[in-house]
C-alpha cells in the first residue's frame, strides 16, 4: 500500500510501498479515505516522543483518520466490515501504523468511533486530535461562563475549536492570531482578535484594554520560548491560569498546567454530535493528495496554519 513515512528520525518523509497491516485479534482494519495533518505528526518523525515510546521504522506519518471498517481481527468485535468510522492511532510501537496511508489496523478499544450518518468522512478526519485537545484543554482551565480567556495561536485547527467551545459556554475569547483574522475569528466566537505580528505591545495592549485586571485563563498553543511563555502569562490576572500545550517552564507565582492529550470514543462521539448539529464548526484550510504531504508538513512546520488540513487517500 502508498504510505508517506520517514526511515529516521528527522529525515524527509517520502511516499513509499510497505505491505498492508492484518488486524490481529480484536482490532479493525479500515480502509482510510482521509487523515488529517497535526503539528505533532511533523514532531513525532523528527522524534519528538524517541524516550516516550518504541518506534517502528519505515515510521508511517500521521495520527487522524476516517474510512470504512474492511475487516475484523478475530474475537468479539464492536464494529462491522463496511462500517464509516474516525479516529486516532495510538497503539504503539509509534510508526508501524500511521494515518497516512491507504490502510491502518487498531484496536476496536481505541479511540475510534462510528461516522454519524450525516457527517462527511472528511470533516471526521479533522476532528480527533484538535477536537479532543480543545474540548480536554478548556476542561482543565476550569474557566465558568462569564469569564475570560486568552489564546495564543487560535487560528490553528485546535484554537478554532477552542475558541468555538469555550465562546459556547459564554467565555469571553481573546484570540491572538498571526494576520488579520478578526472577521474570520468573531465568526468563531472571538469577542476580540489580536494579530501578534505587530508586536508583543499590541497583545498586551488589547488585553488590558478589555480586561485592566488580566485574562482569567491563557492557553499557550504555539510558544516553546520560557520567555515568550512569560510574556502571555503575564496578561493573566492574580489567581488565574496559564496553560501550555508545548512543555515549557513557566514564570514563578502562575498556577502552570502543561497538558497531555487523552483521547477517548465517548469524546469523539460528542465531538461528532457537535459537528452534525451545527455546533461546531470544522474549518477545513485545504484538500490535497496523499502525495503532496511532504509538503503540507513542510509549510506546517513554518506556524500560521488556518484551520484544518485534510489528505485524500
Amino acid at each position: 500500500m502508498r504510505a508517506i513515512a520517514v526511515s529516521a528520525f528527522c529525515a524527509e518523509p517520502c511516499l513509499v510501498e510497505v505491505p498492508k497491516p492484518d488486524p490481529d485479534a480484536g482490532d479493525v482494519r479500515v480502509k482510510i479515505e482521509y487523515a488529517a495533518l497535526n503539528p505533532l505528526d511533523w514532531q513525532t518523525a523528527d522524534g519528538a516522543l524517541d524516550e516516550v515510546a518504541p518506534h517502528a521504522f519505515p515510521l508511517i506519518v500521521g495520527v487522524d483518520f476516517a474510512g470504512r471498517v474492511d475487516m475484523i481481527g478475530s474475537g468479539d468485535n464492536r464494529f462491522r466490515v463496511g462500517d464509516a468510522v474516525f479516529g486516532r492511532v495510538t497503539a504503539p510501537p509509534v510508526g508501524r501504523c500511521g494515518a497516512y496511508a491507504e490502510y491502518v489496523s487498531v484496536p476496536q478499544d481505541s479511540p475510534i468511533a462510528l461516522v454519524p450518518r450525516d457527517l462527511p468522512l472528511q470533516i471526521a478526519a479533522a476532528l480527533p486530535s484538535a477536537g479532543t485537545a480543545a474540548a480536554q484543554i478548556l476542561g482543565g482551565t476550569a474557566v465558568r461562563s462569564g469569564r475570560s480567556l486568552l489564546i495564543i495561536g487560535a487560528a490553528g485547527g485546535v484554537g478554532t475549536f477552542l475558541t468555538q467551545l469555550a465562546a459556547a459556554r459564554g467565555i469571553g475569547v481573546v484570540a491572538a492570531v498571526r494576520g488579520d483574522e478578526e472577521k474570520r475569528m468573531r465568526a468563531f466566537g472571538a469577542a476580540a482578535a489580536v494579530d501578534t505580528t505587530l508586536g508583543p505591545g499590541e497583545l498586551a495592549a488589547a488585553v488590558r484594554d478589555v480586561y485592566p485586571n488580566g485574562v482569567d485563563a491563557l492557553v499557550d498553543l504555539v510558544s516553546t520560548d520560557p520567555d515568550a511563555f512569560a510574556a502571555h502569562a503575564a496578561l493573566v490576572r492574580d489567581g488565574g491560569v496559564a496553560v501550555t500545550t508545548r512543555g515549557v517552564a513557566g514564570p514563578p507565582g502562575v498556577a502552570r498546567v502543561d497538558f497531555r492529550l487523552a483521547p477517548t470514543a465517548e469524546l469523539l462521539e460528542s465531538l461528532a454530535a457537535g459537528a452534525v448539529q451545527g455546533e461546531l464548526a470544522v474549518p477545513v484550510d485545504a484538500e490535497l493528495p496523499l502525495e503532496k504531504a511532504p509538503q503540507a508538513l513542510a509549510q506546517n512546520r513554518t506556524g500560521g496554519a488556518r484551520g484544518k488540513t485534510v489528505f485524500v487517500i
